[in-house]
């Protein structure tokens, strides 16, 4: 049976977290994200985890990095500047294919930006945290209740792709308080996909001597599987090498294991298009507004849908591309200056989108978009 609550959308995905099985929060307070590590600090240790607030944003992924490297499901949380801190440690979490999630609750931006209000500004930002090659995996909430349940798709996908996962959230959704029903505890726990574990020889044990399409097995430290654990290129059993055709060969695993199985990452929702003249792209709390438009709209007898990618990256291009075909007239939203509309250009090869977008930390009202849409 499904759970009904009052809650906002931080302590949602806080109490995802738990209910995902995480047993470590390591970070450091940041609006408008500080609400996810407050209640954590009090739900982990009530079952049977641990939360730490470290000296600052690097001690925290650093914290949470080890903790999933001990097979525990681990998480860390941050906005925008955090996640430019975490920067290192997100790639070494990439490389060695340490799973992990990292919930971004987005601000204004650059540099301290507007901490209290609202934004889409870090779009860019985790598409590609950190330097070198990678694929990200970033999910995007748009109400309460996936604040909820995209916090335990993050879980599975980390597990599942060994290698970090962002959930984004946004200042409005964030701290949003209202009635969210979610699912049943026993369904979240029948839906876990636990990580894959090593139960050969420990001298057989090679933790990155697997398929090219297949991320790592890392089984948990200090239950007898020894291997080298390294930010360097490394080879089949995580020793450093600057062989040519090794070095190649990661690189092309680490694109592989997620490009090979996209079915399983990829999610998105579409709303009223079957029948649209007019179709707006949006995300997260955006979204909200869209749909309240999209209501007045059609009361109005105007044709038009919605879009939403739910799984920014790798976005799905291959929708994407069909419903711009579909539909002439195309409305991208965003809280920022046009980010993900550069991905939907590419996925699309259009060049015509209008646009509307907003930066200034407010956000974007359904007579706005009603407005822009008369206007087209």
């Amino acid at each position: 049976m499904a759970r009904e609550l009052i809650s906002t959308g931080n302590e949602l995905a806080a109490l995802a977290a738990v209910d995902a099985g995480c047993k470590f929060f390591g970070g450091y307070p940041i609006t408008p994200s500080s609400e996810i590590m407050h209640t954590l600090s009090d739900l982990l240790p009530k079952n049977g985890g641990a939360a730490i607030q470290m000296e600052d944003e690097i001690a925290g992924i650093c914290a949470a990095l080890g903790a999933a490297m001990s097979g525990k499901r681990a998480l860390t949380a941050t906005s925008g500047p955090g996640i430019s801190l975490k920067a290192e440690n997100i790639g070494l979490g990439y490389i060695a294919e340490v799973p992990l999630v990292i919930i971004d609750v987005m601000r204004g931006g650059p540099s301290t930006g507007l901490p209290t209000r609202v934004q889409q500004g870090d779009i860019n930002q985790v598409k590609a945290p950190t330097h070198g090659d990678f694929k990200s995996i970033t999910l995007c909430a748009s109400t309460l209740e996936e604040c909820y349940t995209q916090t335990i798709r993050a879980f599975n996908l980390a597990d599942r792709f060994m290698q970090p996962v962002f959930l984004l959230l946004d200042e409005t959704i964030g701290h949003m308080s209202g009635k969210a029903i979610i699912p049943d505890l026993e369904e979240i726990k029948n839906s876990i996909i636990p990580r894959r574990v090593f139960e050969g020889a420990p001298k057989d044990y090679k933790p990155y001597g697997v398929k090219e399409d297949e991320p790592a097995i890392l089984n948990p430290m200090f239950q007898g599987y020894r291997y080298h654990f390294t930010g360097l290129h490394h080879d089949e059993t995580g020793h450093p090498t600057e062989d040519a055709n090794t070095c190649q060969n990661l690189m092309n695993r680490l694109f592989n294991k997620i490009d090979a199985h996209l079915d399983e990452v990829e999610a998105y929702e579409e709303y009223m298009l079957d029948d649209a003249d007019i179709m707006i792209i949006a995300y997260g709390s955006v979204a909200l507004s869209v749909r309240e438009a999209i209501s007045r709209l059609r009361k109005e007898g105007i044709k038009i849908g919605l879009f939403r990618p739910i799984t920014l990256w790798p976005s799905p291009e291959n929708k994407i591309k069909e419903w711009c075909d579909k539909i002439e007239k195309t409305l991208v939203i965003e809280l920022n200056m046009g980010q993900y509309i550069q991905e939907i250009q590419r996925a699309s090869g259009r060049r015509d989108l209008a646009t509307l977008f907003k930066s200034n930390g407010r956000p974007i009202a359904p007579l706005e978009i009603i407005e822009k849409v008369k206007g087209l």
